[in-house]
């Protein structure tokens, strides 16, 4: 039997957060449960939206120093899925959605072609570009010309005459496949003509679509990638509120965007409510999470206008000063707690936890107080498929990163998160600053996931299903962290040690919250 006034058991999360103010996730800790099984066994597989369901529990943030066509790529094929920002052009922000969902469909409908009279400087620009440099070659430049050759990497890589015209340097002699064949038979004649590309054509030789080796290879590297039924990268975008943006949303509908984040600091407005509604009637293919929110009678605002998810959090992000300059938001803790106990209880929509994240224990708390998936950005930032160049401070290399909110990105349209575009005077709710140089989302990714599983093996929870079912069932146990207890959760007392892998979160974070 569990004994809620028993302090020596913990306490249920109905008992903890009766009461108790605003909570961060560093001002608690979860006891521990049973261990019956081991790390290697626990599923991470999660709902992203109503619709939607993610092999991890990952989302990256929509700022423009976090996510792009890269790195939404990357999120997809490591299991989570990247959300592209609108601090661009409607067309910039189409080509990322297209970039990522043509990165893996086992055929490629829409290959880059170029023409015979295009030039090796032309290539250089695609790979600067797209990251990649085997072009196949019709007669006109367009798909659905006849296929005359291919451009490789090693057909140009010591030429030194970069105007060169691609007909005097292309592969004439093409292995081919023809229209109609399966995945399958595709890919067995990669393997076996060792090719990197497989061009597609028809009974006249007009090229229809292309198979990459490279593609292949990321199916056997990345098998927890998140896919939609044709086998395309899930991707998502974000949008405003604003009325033009119904013209940005139908164009990244016609892009293939499986789901749309409006983004907005304060979610329980009107101008929320009808681009929901909107979206859900003309759109319905199209999932939306709604937000941001943090309190119980806000998600009800939303869900009844028909969000599929919920986005939680207001101030909380590492860059974030809205709490500071507005006296408006939640701890993060207790925004997530509240939230999810409503939206589960409302229609069981899932909820995406937004901020407040400065370690890798906190993506463990935001599970376990109810969140389905945890959005991150400053952790995200300096990882090599994250915008911007790297650059050296005091001998550091470093990426920028900065809130949305930030005087920099609003210049640039960030203030349509914060209904202050038409301001004469912009009140920043954000900063701009740097990030460390975190290597690939890769690796990230697969220690970020490695660490949760051991979390959730010491909670005794298999999946994140039954994460959320301790919770509401009691099982799951809290306790207060006194400031001297966070201390001493951490390292303390030695005069010198070697930080582990990834350690860096603890010298590049700061250590509040809001």
């Amino acid at each position: 039997m569990l004994l809620e006034n028993n302090s020596g058991n913990g306490f249920s999360a109905e008992t903890f957060f009766e009461n108790r103010g605003g909570l961060t996730y560093s001002d608690f800790i979860l006891l521990p449960g049973h261990i019956d099984f081991g790390a290697d066994e626990v599923d991470l597989e999660t709902r992203l939206t109503r619709n939607i369901k993610l092999k991890r529990p990952i989302v990256s943030s929509p700022m423009d120093t976090v996510t792009e066509s890269k790195m939404a790529i990357y999120m997809a094929l490591c299991g989570g899925i990247g959300i592209i920002h609108y601090n661009n052009t409607i067309e910039e922000q189409v080509k990322h959605v297209r970039l990522a969902k043509r990165f893996e469909n086992g055929f490629i409908t829409a290959p880059v072609v170029l023409g015979p009279d295009n030039t090796i400087a032309d290539i250089d620009k695609i790979k600067k570009t797209y990251g990649f440099s085997g072009i196949p070659i019709t007669e006109d430049g367009r798909t659905g010309s006849k296929l005359i050759g291919i451009v490789t990497h090693r057909d140009i890589c010591f030429e030194t005459n970069r105007q060169r015209k691609l007909k005097e340097v292309m592969t004439r002699e093409l292995v081919t496949a023809q229209v109609g064949m399966t995945l399958q038979d595709g890919n067995r004649i990669l393997k076996e003509c060792k090719k990197g590309k497989l061009p597609i054509v028809d009974k006249e030789g007009r090229l229809v679509s292309l198979m990459s080796r490279t593609d292949l290879l990321k199916n056997e590297d990345f098998p927890n990638a998140s896919k939609n039924a044709t086998k395309q990268l899930l991707v998502g975008a974000a949008l405003s509120t604003k009325e033009e943006d119904r013209e940005r949303l139908e164009e990244l509908a016609k892009a293939g965007v499986d789901v749309v984040v409006i983004d907005a600091s304060q979610g329980d407005s009107v101008f929320q409510i009808d681009m929901i509604k909107y979206i859900k009637k003309k759109y319905p293919q199209v999932e939306v999470i709604g937000g941001n929110v943090v309190t119980a009678r806000q998600c009800k605002s939303l869900i009844d206008a028909g969000a599929d998810a919920l986005r939680i959090g207001m101030g909380s992000g590492s860059i974030c000063i809205t709490q500071e300059t507005l006296a408006v938001g939640r701890a993060q803790g207790s925004a997530v707690y509240h939230c999810a106990k409503f939206a589960r209880g409302y229609g069981n929509v899932p909820v995406m936890a937004d901020g407040g994240v400065s370690n890798l224990g906190h993506v463990a708390k935001a599970l376990s107080l109810g969140a389905s998936a945890v959005m991150l950005g400053a952790l995200l930032a300096g990882t090599t498929e994250a915008p911007g160049e790297y650059f050296y401070e005091g001998g550091v290399r470093l990426k920028r990163y900065r809130g949305m909110a930030s005087l920099e990105a609003m210049k640039e349209g960030g203030a349509k998160r914060y209904f202050s575009e038409e301001d004469k005077i912009k009140v920043a709710q954000g900063v701009s600053g740097a990030v460390v140089d975190r290597g690939s989302v890769v690796d990230l990714m697969e220690y970020f996931m490695q660490s949760l599983k051991h979390a959730l093996q010491d909670l005794g929870c298999r999946t994140i299903s039954d994460l959320h079912e301790a919770l509401y069932n009691g099982t799951l146990r809290f306790e207060t962290r006194s400031p001297s207890a966070q201390a001493e959760g951490g390292v303390h007392g030695l005069h010198s040690y070697k930080e582990p892998h990834l350690g860096f979160f603890k010298s590049v974070m700061t250590p509040r919250e809001g």
